[in-house]
């Protein structure tokens, strides 16, 4: 579901050869493996959506990395199938795994007008920060209550 989502969302913003790798789906297993048995990540929480049996979402947030931060939350994760935007299922994760009334920070892929909007309309608003990871611009966007 995690690779499904990216090459979805991202062919055209992410390197075709990064979507492409046949080891994609293996390194996304390996990076969940790690988050959900590895104690260093026992902070996180994690919640999917599911529909008819089926994994269509998935979501992760925990303490921030950076010690400095000015919020309690990071949103490491929130990815939803295509087909299942605009269904409610990503403000359900959303809430699932960051409260409410908690400050929260995530990074987005910049062109990504549909998750910008959508992080805009629960609170989250862009701080000017930018990086660029594995070729592709995010920008940090950041709740603060």
């Amino acid at each position: 579901m995690h690779v499904r989502s990216w090459r979805e969302t991202y062919r055209g913003v992410m390197s075709d050869r990064v979507l492409d790798d046949p080891e994609l789906p293996a390194a996304r297993e390996r990076f969940w493996t790690a988050a959900l048995s590895d104690e260093r990540y026992q902070a996180n929480r994690v919640a999917v959506a599911e529909r008819d049996g089926e994994v269509v979402g998935i979501a992760m947030a925990g303490p921030p990395q950076d010690s400095a931060a000015q919020w309690g939350t990071h949103l490491y994760v929130l990815y939803v199938l295509a087909a299942e935007h605009g269904t409610g299922a990503g403000a359900a994760l959303l809430d699932a795994v960051i409260g409410p009334h908690d400050s929260a920070a995530l990074w987005v892929a910049d062109p990504n007008p549909r998750a910008q909007a959508f992080y805009r309309k629960h609170g989250f608003v862009a701080d000017g920060t930018v990086m660029v990871d594995d070729g592709v611009r995010e920008i940090r966007m950041v709740r603060l209550l």
